[in-house]
């Protein structure tokens, strides 16, 4: 069985490469030319080069294959131009799975985000169906992954059988960017966190989110969401742990959100006169405004997603940023 894989350079993408190899199976991924392929030395991989938006590419790179995992996401908290997120993330969904569409796929992963979910906001965990609409979402990251997963039910609709799986926080090695969550441990480990914000996440080891994209294409319900996470936490106790596993400290100072907040606003307005990212991303602080807990039950019942305790994953990315230089 030869299976396509999107997003392979990036976090979650390499890893869910991984875990195919692990079970046998034959790969092909789609890169662009620039991509950096650090996460794919040394895998027994055909690499097709191409983008997203290219749909000769797509059209070729799926040709023979039988599963399609769509894990590639422009993944910012911050960019200039919003519009180029859009375009991947919205334009890349609807090119990839029109590409399946014609190449009779069998079976689409489409990778989402729980971001892209309801979230009660008042410490309770969201699920696939908790209310939610584009209103809700906060940044050009959210809005895109939402109008992004539009677009995979759009093609459900059509016929193709796409499972769409969302994923919490995933913490862990491969991390090269590193993604938002990532830099927090990078920062942490580099002593440059002398506070936090009163805000929780879920967190869930990155090779068991990949091995939950495979679980859900073997046994997820095409049209059905799947949240792919593990553990509600609080930032504080997120420190805590880490304390634990480095003994660096964990800061006690706890910031107030207000303050934090203009400080972002202002942080925002000067980044986009001279571009460069921000310090604070605005809309990081703004997420942070509720604790990002979610209820993955369904995809432990009806996937069988392991749930690993989430210091063990903070352990093996501690490990592998130390390892690799990040600090």
């Amino acid at each position: 069985m030869k299976t396509y894989v999107t997003g392979a350079t990036g976090f979650i993408g390499a890893s869910i490469v991984r875990e195919l190899l692990r079970d046998g199976r034959e790969v092909r991924v789609l890169v662009r030319s620039a991509s950096n392929l650090s996460n794919l030395k040394g895998l027994d991989i055909e690499i097709c080069k191409g983008d997203l938006l290219d749909t000769a590419s797509l059209q070729q790179g799926l040709k023979g294959c039988d599963v399609l995992y769509h894990a590639a996401a422009d993944y910012r908290l911050w960019t200039r131009n919003p519009d180029e997120m859009y375009r991947t993330n919205v334009g890349g969904t609807n090119a990839v799975l029109e590409a399946a569409l014609v190449n009779n796929i069998s079976k689409v992963v489409y990778t989402s985000s729980v971001g892209t979910l309801g979230n009660p906001g008042n410490g309770m965990p969201g699920t696939e169906d908790t209310e939610v609409s584009l209103a809700d979402m906060v940044g050009a990251y959210k809005k895109s992954k939402f109008l992004a997963e539009r677009e995979a039910e759009r093609f459900i609709a059509r016929g193709l059988p796409v499972v769409i799986v969302n994923p919490s926080t995933p913490v862990g090695p491969w991390d090269i960017k590193p993604t938002p969550t990532g830099k927090i441990i990078v920062d942490f480990l580099k002593r440059k966190m002398p506070a936090y914000l009163d805000t929780g996440l879920n967190l869930i080891d990155v090779e068991e989110c990949a091995r939950g994209h495979i679980l859900a294409e073997q046994k997820g319900i095409p049209g059905r969401k799947y949240i792919l996470g593990n553990t509600n936490i609080s930032l504080c106790d997120i420190f805590k742990m880490l304390q634990e596993i480095t003994g660096i400290p964990a800061p006690k100072v706890r910031l107030p959100y207000t303050p934090v907040l203009m400080a972002a606003w202002l942080n925002e307005g000067f980044s986009r006169i001279t571009g460069r990212e921000p310090l604070i991303p605005l809309a990081g602080v703004q997420m942070a405004a509720h604790h990002m807990y979610f209820d993955s039950g369904r995809a432990v019942r009806e996937l069988g997603l392991p749930q690993t305790p989430v210091k063990e994953a903070l352990e093996r990315a501690v490990t592998w940023f130390r390892t690799n230089g990040y600090a």
